[in-house]
C-alpha cells in the first residue's frame, strides 16, 4: 500500500463528512443533489449514465429520477435521435435549488474559513488543482472500474 494514498484516503473520508455537514438539513439526499449537479454541468444524460455516474443501479436510479420529476426538479423527454430512449432534464427549479444549497454550503464554509490561519487558507488554495485532478481522474469511465 502507498503510504501518501493511505493518508490521502483518510484526509478526503474526513473532506466527505465536512462536506455532509455544510449541506442544508433535510430535503435532497447527496445523491439525488449529484444527480441534479451532473445534469446542470453535463446537460442531459440517459438513466443509465446517470446511474454508472453515481454508482447505483439503473432500478435505484430510475426510482430517484422519479423522486427529482415530481419535486419539480427534473424531467424525463424522449431522444431527438431515438424515440425510445428518456434522457432526463434538470429543470428551472432544479438549478434554483442546487444554487441554494451552494449558498448555504458556501455560507457555512465561509464561516469555518474564517477561523483558519493565512498560511492554511494558503494551502488550501495552493491544492485545489490537484484536487480537481484528482477527481477527473476518478471520474475517467477507466478507473471507476478499477475503484
Amino acid at each position: 500500500m502507498h503510504a501518501d494514498a493511505a493518508e490521502l484516503a483518510i484526509a478526503l473520508e474526513e473532506v466527505v463528512r465536512l462536506f455532509r455537514r455544510l449541506n442544508p438539513a433535510g430535503g435532497l439526499s447527496l445523491t439525488s443533489a449529484a444527480t441534479l449537479a451532473s445534469l446542470d454541468r453535463d446537460g442531459a444524460a440517459r438513466l443509465t449514465e446517470l446511474a454508472t455516474q453515481q454508482g447505483v443501479t439503473q432500478p435505484a436510479m430510475t426510482q430517484l429520477v422519479t423522486r427529482l420529476q415530481e419535486a419539480g426538479l427534473a424531467e424525463r423527454v424522449p431522444d431527438p435521435g431515438d424515440g425510445r430512449v428518456v434522457r432526463v432534464h434538470i429543470t428551472e427549479n432544479g438549478r434554483a435549488e442546487l444554487a441554494r444549497r451552494r449558498d448555504v454550503r458556501t455560507e457555512r464554509l465561509g464561516t469555518l474559513f474564517d477561523r483558519l490561519g493565512a498560511d492554511e487558507r494558503t494551502a488550501l488554495f495552493a491544492a485545489l488543482p490537484a484536487i480537481r485532478t484528482l477527481a477527473r481522474l476518478a471520474a475517467e469511465p477507466h478507473e471507476r472500474t478499477a475503484v
